[in-house]
């Protein structure tokens, strides 16, 4: 698990002094609890056992359990950022975009916490909106400066967005199932496949492929087709520039060619 959440690891702390809590401790204390039970099962009470305070302490930084979760989703995100830098190199765009969702599903999928702070919840702080908003922008600057139109580089981004979150979020349900009921089988798991009613997914099967489930041989084989198909619509749009060029070199000349023509009639005989 990659730990993203917390300043630093320290010991246990020693018992609190009076008046020493602050809402950095109680953010710190609240990942480190929701690491062991859960976001879920994250309450003030259990959070004021682990702080060595009163419930009342907390409640007069947190009014809410759900104002704590927007403080912890506002770090998150933040330390997110941190890490999945947004860099989208217009020389080689697509294997700097590659390697840009690589690393956010692998951020995700490394810090559970982190996972369901942001992607299972949609409360966000006017600084944590911003900071999602700026995110987006400079990849899609990457991508209108590599020359794909606006509209493009907009769709591109959103695709591999919902394609990293997407995956992301059935691998974290499969995950939650499985902490729950342990022998509860994903969707894809529970298929009836047999030679005789289902040969061609029978075959595919024994050769290790695994419809529907967000492994990583899914994962990066939808990747490619986004990628793909970005860079036939990048080569498109260079065409079109070419033509439309073209149309105006050709209308420059037709110009000029009916100025001189013009210039050639005025002459006298």
């Amino acid at each position: 698990m990659i730990a993203l959440t917390k300043r630093a690891a320290a010991a246990r702390r020693p018992r609190r002094e009076r008046g020493s809590l602050n809402p950095e401790d109680i953010i710190d204390s609240a990942f480190e609890l929701a690491e062991e039970v859960s976001l879920d099962k994250l309450s003030m009470p259990m959070l004021s056992t682990r702080l060595d305070v009163g419930v009342t302490s907390i409640y007069w930084y947190f009014r809410r359990k759900e104002d704590l979760l927007n403080a912890m989703t506002d770090r998150a995100l933040h330390q997110y950022a941190n890490i999945v830098t947004p860099l989208v190199e217009p020389g080689d765009w697509q294997t700097s975009l590659r390697e840009l969702a690589r690393t956010m599903r692998t951020t995700f999928l490394g810090n559970p916490i982190l996972c369901d702070l942001i992607l299972f919840r949609s409360a966000l702080s006017p600084t944590a909106a911003d900071l999602g908003a700026r995110h987006t922008e400079q990849v899609i600057a990457g991508l209108v400066e590599a020359g794909m139109p606006l509209r493009d580089a907009v769709d591109t981004y959103s695709a591999i967005q919902l394609h990293v979150h997407g995956s992301v979020v059935l691998r974290r349900i499969y995950d939650k199932n499985k902490e729950s009921k342990p022998e509860a089988p994903a969707y894809y798991e529970n298929l009836t496949i047999s030679v005789a009613t289902t040969p061609l997914l029978a075959e595919a099967t024994s050769m290790g492929m695994r419809s529907g489930a967000p492994d990583d041989h899914n994962f990066e084989y939808s990747l490619d087709r986004i990628l793909r198909s970005a860079a036939e619509t990048l080569v498109q749009a260079d065409a079109d520039r070419a033509q439309v060029a073209g149309a105006g070199q050709r209308e420059s000349d037709d110009t000029a060619l009916g100025g001189r023509v013009r210039g050639l009639t005025d002459l006298p005989l």
